[in-house]
């Protein structure tokens, strides 16, 4: 079994090689798209390959160890979570991150950095860190998402090898009446170019003296994920918007590619016909279905203003501008039919605290943003010298960056 499936995992992968070869030649449309859709159906074989030939592993090596282990978890004076995997079970590696022995010898290593055994092997250390539950993983995004996350929400998510380059964007080409004279000429694609991720590792800082407060392993994995979950979605959302590129995703206003500018004024920001002559009228029709993200206070000054002569509030009329005010769960709304973000002014700055050609607001194409994630959550835990005490820290590897960029336009200050 072993070996049928190393031979079809070679062979799915040098399928993956040529058809990358050949759209990399391809001048064709059709074909083109043909082996993009393969290449991914692919991908996702190699990966569930992997998966069997992982799980395989594991079944082999637990079938080989003794079986005189007990079946029990226990703990062993706070040093050491050990336990034993039902040898029955050929549970598959997810399975087994989310049994109930894991879970509480996992809150032991991060209570104690006791080491992490499995059938008497010790699996994780302080050194190389501890896989977080997979139920405590699956909570991570949920527990929160509701009142965090908006713009990470939004975005696209892939699952990709980092280091390839992946062709991205819509390709195009020319249409041509052909008469009894003339013939349609072969055309060229115009791909709008490849992205590639990188191996990013971010870290989220959990004080020791926090965990060790919490008793009961219920408490303990809500409480983690939600601090994680917290953490992580902030960042997130703060990254798509201002990441630098170096060591950290690439936010939309470092990216060089984007060079649709608008700029408004005070005035113009307060009056729904300058919103439609001067912004609305330089969107190409395919990319009006994006949405919008401006800081909170600049909408309440100037969106929320907009008034007629007679000072008679006009905003929701003209401009369909619904703003879910003191809504926890659904602080945002819409402007002009489209979804409007709201953020804090350390990731758009207010219009009145801007200078001038700061980007006061984004009108975006979420679809078009993607967030590489790739292994997961990992804790670590070590002693920090200088506060003299323990610290846990989340590990976990992505990247984000634009996959077309065409479709962004930076709004400024005038």
């Amino acid at each position: 079994m072993e070996k049928f499936l190393k031979d079809l995992l070679q062979k799915r992968q040098a399928r993956l090689a040529e058809i990358r070869s050949l759209i990399e030649a391809s001048t064709d449309v059709n074909e083109v798209r043909s082996l993009t859709a393969e290449a991914e159906g692919i991908n996702a074989e190699i990966r569930e390959t992997q998966a069997q030939l992982d799980a395989l592993h594991a079944a082999e090596q637990r079938a080989a160890e003794s079986r005189e282990v007990p079946q029990t978890a226990e703990l062993h004076n706070n040093v050491r979570a050990s336990f034993q995997a039902p040898e029955a079970d050929a549970r598959s590696e997810e399975d087994y991150f989310a049994s109930m022995e894991y879970r509480n010898a996992f809150r032991q290593f991060a209570l104690t950095g006791a080491p992490i055994t499995r059938n008497g092997e010790v699996i994780s250390t302080q050194e190389s860190g501890a896989a977080i539950p997979v139920t405590v993983m699956n909570d991570v995004i949920n527990t929160v998402k509701k009142r965090y996350g908006n713009l990470y929400s939004k975005v696209r998510k892939l699952s990709v090898p980092g280091g390839i380059e992946w062709p991205v964007g819509a390709l195009r080409a020319t249409f041509k009446w052909v008469t009894e004279a003339t013939v349609s000429p072969r055309q060229k694609t115009d791909a709008l170019g490849k992205v590639s991720f990188k191996y990013n590792v971010a870290e989220i800082r959990i004080a020791q003296t926090f965990l060790s407060s919490l008793l009961t392993l219920s408490s303990f994995e809500t409480r983690l994920a939600e601090i994680i979950a917290i953490a992580y979605l902030e960042a997130m959302d703060k990254g798509i918007v201002l990441g630098s590129g170096d060591g950290q995703m690439l936010g939309i206003l470092n990216d060089a590619r984007v060079t649709h500018n608008v700029t408004m004024t005070a005035a113009k920001m307060s009056n729904w016909t300058e919103w439609r002559k001067t912004f609305f009228a330089a969107l190409p029709l395919g990319y009006r279905g994006g949405e919008f993200i401006f800081a909170s206070s600049t909408v309440d000054s100037y969106l929320e203003t907009m008034a007629d002569s007679n000072n008679n509030p006009i905003f929701r009329q003209s401009s369909g501008l619904e703003v879910g005010d003191g809504d926890d769960r659904f602080p945002n709304g819409r402007f002009f039919g489209r979804d409007l973000f709201l953020v804090e002014p350390d990731v758009l700055p207010d219009f009145d605290t801007a200078s001038a050609n700061d980007v006061i607001g984004i009108y975006w194409q979420p679809d078009q943003y993607a967030i590489n994630e790739n292994f997961g959550f990992t804790m670590r835990r070590y002693y920090d010298e200088e506060t003299n005490e323990w610290v846990d820290k989340a590990l976990v590897v992505c990247d984000g960056k634009i996959l077309n960029p065409e479709g962004f336009y930076l709004i400024k200050k005038g």
